[in-house]
């Protein structure tokens, strides 16, 4: 009978942790939406929009027809129109046509649009120009369409789970600048998958084995050997006195450089568990991650999972990915020339030179493995390749959510699985192209091939300060670099921004702000608001620049109220908040807009040509993130978000809400003002950008 209860009390404690993990996997869940607990296994249904709805129907009407009347198979391609104008969508079907048939691409779209029949939620098709077939909607009907909402529903429980990777900073120092693109381009993507109803497993993975740790281990061990280094990791900001000791040791290596061999014998130590050098550089990785965990936390960024390698090579990941590419002819034994006694991939698999490839080492002639090789081992073990699995126990506890970090002891394990994953993100810098290219080289040489197609390389641009932000930060600049477009940031020339001093300074200067627009706050109230304004334009101006960009980060210009910026769209659902709040601090409620609006009240008030084309761009949510996953690019949702504050503001100053006196278009227009707002929270929340009460 024990062991019954015994049983029960974990189903519901698994349970429990599973439906804690929907809210985390699925955040900003509405009543449009449902997660399912099946079989252990989260199962997200969205409800699909009236826009891809109507885009569902004419791909299955234009399919049907092309089979049944003129005997073609074709992937129907449906697109935006150049113009408003010219309608909602745009097929271009006769184009592709017109060869199979032999006919002029306007005379096959004649006849598609001719025959066709009628189109749930399409009013009319036009031929355009030499053959395009332009799509109007029935207004009445899209518009009662997105008031009521509809019943269906897109499923990704078989698309299995996505794996990200991000952040992955080396528990060596603070986090800086760079680190915080890294993680903000990580956590948007995540956002945007989920958003999209997908299953996601957000890694951060933890190289708290490496040269840089055995560094900072160093700098203790010979600069400072008094030091009580287990009380010193428990004070706040243990993370910025080991970026200092960092720099130290370093400058000390180049001064006396017998004294790597203190990096050598403590590098050693780490990788064989010695006792007490490998405690002190768990002590020192683990207090610096929890305060890289708490630098991201201020930014809403959180993981599910943190790998750490020292378990990788605790439970031998690395030994039997070494064994497999062995077996199977991937990597070979070099017997003679630079590389003689190492273990390396040959050069052709994987390099970008054709004539002159060059060989990658991934075991080391004193038989250490180089880090691109336990990436490999990793890489496996994501997809469930490796035949082995960490334990999982909770650690790390913070203000974030349940965090799990792997371990190699069964007595901790706790009963969560993560990891096989059917698709897999690393978000790295673009400078790690090549040793991206190396691990999937990797896996193509165990012939995982398929897996080597869904491993994809998140790659992006280096971050940089404008001038005039290195001076507000108090970064000294000679005359050359005053005049740059932007200054590269370089620890070796004393140009490292940590992340904390940037977010504390973007604070400060939103605080003046705040603070002269609303005196009579409460100081607690505007120091949130502060915080709120000064994270939303950090999140912003790190994602309006597509990843291929150079970004020159500029505190006056992430600020700004106005242009395309974060505060701008935040101030836009503010707008669109207050609207609503006046209405009910005047003593009236917001009306049943189910109730009131008919489909024939609403077509007749889509007559209006601009209120119907602000619907139409307030309406492509769920298009635009849709369309940004597929790119991979986060920067189209941000340019999307700030395209629907700007049509919000168009409304907002088109159309006097509460001063209109015809009841059933103040009704509509109360519902357009609400539709734009919760369309507004919906594209930030992706963003992960919270709305102030006030601005």
């Amino acid at each position: 009978m024990l062991q019954v209860e015994s049983e029960v009390h974990r189903d519901i404690q698994q349970r429990l942790r599973l439906a804690m993990l929907a809210i985390r996997q699925f955040p900003g869940l509405e009543l449009n939406s449902l997660v399912v607990i099946d079989k252990g296994h989260l199962r997200h249904l969205t409800i699909v929009v009236v826009l891809q709805q109507i885009e569902a129907e004419l791909t299955r009407a234009i399919s049907t027809y092309l089979r049944d009347r003129l005997q073609v198979h074709l992937a129907v391609q449906i697109e935006q129109p150049k113009q408003t104008s010219f309608g909602e969508l745009a097929i271009p079907a006769a184009f592709q046509l017109a060869r199979q048939l032999k006919q002029a691409p306007r005379n096959i779209a004649q006849q598609m649009v001719n025959e066709l029949g009628a189109i749930p939620g399409v009013a009319a098709l036009e031929v355009a120009g030499n053959g395009y077939i332009n799509v109007r909607f029935d207004r009445a009907h899209y518009g009662h369409g997105l008031l009521t909402g509809n019943e269906t529903a897109r499923d990704h429980a078989g698309a299995g789970k996505i794996i990200v990777e991000h952040t992955n900073i080396n528990p060596n120092k603070a986090a800086h600048i760079g680190h915080l693109r890294n993680a903000i381009l990580g956590d948007t993507f995540v956002r945007m998958l989920r958003f999209g109803g997908h299953q996601v497993e957000v890694q951060n993975y933890i190289d708290n084995t490496g040269v840089q740790v055995a560094d900072v281990v160093a700098s203790f061990l010979l600069l400072y050997p008094n030091d009580d280094i287990e009380a010193l990791s428990q004070q706040p900001g243990f993370d910025y006195l080991c970026w200092d000791r960092y720099a130290e040791i370093s400058a000390y290596y180049a001064t006396h450089p017998d004294s790597k061999e203190k990096r050598r014998e403590v590098l050693h130590g780490i990788e064989h568990q010695e006792p007490a050098i490998f405690r002190t550089a768990m002590l020192v990785a683990d207090a610096i991650v929890r305060c890289h965990l708490t630098t991201m936390h201020r930014l809403g960024i959180h993981y599910d999972v943190l790998p750490r390698e020292s378990e990788i090579i605790a439970l031998q990941f690395w030994a039997t990915a070494f064994e497999q590419l062995k077996e199977r002819g991937a990597i070979h034994l070099e017997t003679e020339g630079k590389n003689k006694g190492c273990w390396v991939m040959r050069g052709a698999a994987f390099s970008t030179d054709a004539e002159n490839p060059d060989d990658k080492v991934i075991v080391r002639s004193n038989n250490t493995v180089t880090y691109v090789g336990k990436d490999i081992a990793y890489q496996m073990w994501k997809f469930g390749l490796l035949g082995k699995d960490f334990f999982y126990r909770l650690g790390l506890k913070g203000d974030w959510p349940t965090l799990y970090v792997s371990t190699a002891d069964p007595a901790l394990a706790e009963p969560v699985t993560f990891g096989r994953g059917t698709r897999v993100y690393n978000v790295i810098d673009s400078r790690q192209s090549y040793l991206q290219d190396v691990v999937v080289a990797g896996l193509r040489a165990l012939n995982y091939n398929d897996q080597a197609d869904r491993s994809i390389h998140f790659s992006y641009e280096m971050v940089a300060l404008s001038p005039r932000t290195c001076v507000e930060m108090g970064i000294e600049l000679s005359e050359e670099d005053k005049r740059k477009p932007y200054v590269e940031v370089s620890g070796r020339k004393g140009l490292g921004v940590k992340a904390d001093d940037l977010i504390d300074k973007l604070i400060e200067n939103a605080q003046r702000e705040v603070d002269s627009r609303h005196p009579e706050e409460s100081t607690f109230q505007r120091r949130r608001v502060a915080t709120q304004i000064a994270t939303g334009a950090l999140r912003y101006f790190m994602l309006k620049y597509t990843r291929t960009s150079v970004i020159a980060f500029d505190f006056q210009e992430a600020l700004s109220f106005e242009g395309e910026t974060g505060p701008y769209v935040q101030y836009s659902t503010v707008r669109a908040r207050n609207i609503l709040r006046k209405l009910e601090e005047r003593g009236e409620q917001i009306p049943d807009f189910a109730t009131e609006l008919t489909p024939e009240s609403i077509g007749r008030q889509l007559a209006d040509e601009d209120l119907w084309q602000l619907l139409v761009n307030a309406s492509k949510v769920d298009f635009a993130v849709a369309r940004a996953i597929d790119s991979g690019e986060p920067a189209n949702v941000a340019k999307y978000a700030f395209q629907l504050a700007q049509a919000f503001n168009t409304f907002y100053h088109g159309y006097q809400v509460l001063s209109e006196q015809n009841r059933e278009k103040r009704v509509f227009l109360l519902w357009m003002t609400q539709y734009f707002r919760t369309q507004l929270d919906r594209t930030l929340n992706v963003l992960g950008i919270e709305v102030p009460s006030y601005m």
